[in-house]
This record gives structure tokens, C-alpha cells and sequence, in this order.
């Protein structure tokens, strides 16, 4: 088994207080926080998460058909223990819909093994929070091994 290694990165900046601006390499964009209007930190998570499996699922869902319904919805338990605060419990459910006929059938019995190897190879996102892969807070320029 061969393993690689392709950096990714974001950038991030401060537009106000609690106003943050995400931007990936490509320069795409998205404006996120605390306040009215922005999704924050831990709904981005969870749009991660789910948005990670839900390309997995329509790329191998919708080559079959076209669905008429794909909604998904990430939630979690945002649990409080002595002032640390950890999300538990996360569960991504997929409400699909595909019409009737040979193409749709054929898309819903792609659904299950579609999940499965999302949940099991693709997903970047959940498959990282699911082996606690440690986060290093450093200051820039400085040794995050010091």
C-alpha cells in the first residue's frame, strides 16, 4: 500500500470581531463567526462533514439518476465538562429521493454502498475526526515542537 502526502491549507483573516473570512488556495471564500447570519465554527464542522459524504454519495448516486430529493443533515451533542467543550454523538443523515423507473432503482440500490465507502475510504473529513487526528495551535515563525 502506498501512502502520499498533498498539503492543504486555509487562510484565515479577521474581517471584525468574531467576523472571520476563510480562504482556500484557489481563492474561493467563505465569510463565517459569531452573529446573525454567519454559520460558526462548529456549523461549519458539521457542513464539512456532511458535505464531504454527500459528494461521495451524489458522484456515485447520480451517474445512475438524477435525484429528486438530496438533503443531509449533520448534527451533534455539543457536550460541556468542566468548561472543555467536545461535539459527541455526530450522525449525518441522508434523506434521498430518486424517481421512479431502471435508472432510479438502479441509484437507490447504489445508496448503502455508497455511504459505506464514503464512511470508509473517502471522506476526508469524518474519517480524520473518527481517528482524533491531533490539531497544533503554533505561533507563526514559531517551533511547533518547542
Amino acid at each position: 500500500m502506498t501512502r502520499t502526502s498533498t498539503p492543504r491549507s486555509v487562510t484565515l483573516t479577521r474581517e471584525s470581531e468574531g467576523v472571520y473570512v476563510a480562504t482556500g488556495a484557489d481563492g474561493s471564500q467563505l465569510r463565517f463567526g459569531r452573529g446573525e447570519g454567519l454559520l460558526s465554527p462548529v456549523e461549519l464542522m458539521l457542513a464539512a462533514i456532511a458535505g464531504c459524504s454527500s459528494i461521495d454519495v451524489d458522484a456515485m448516486t447520480s451517474r445512475r439518476a438524477e435525484p429528486d430529493r438530496f438533503e443531509v443533515t449533520a448534527s451533534a451533542d455539543k457536550i460541556s465538562d468542566d468548561g472543555a467543550n467536545i461535539l459527541e454523538n455526530i450522525r449525518v443523515a441522508f434523506d434521498l429521493a430518486f424517481p421512479d423507473g431502471a435508472e432510479g432503482d438502479a441509484a437507490r440500490k447504489r445508496i448503502g454502498a455508497a455511504l459505506r465507502a464514503s464512511h470508509e475510504k473517502h471522506c476526508t473529513v469524518s474519517r480524520t475526526v473518527e481517528a482524533g487526528v491531533p490539531v497544533a495551535l503554533v505561533e507563526a515563525g514559531a517551533d511547533p515542537g518547542a
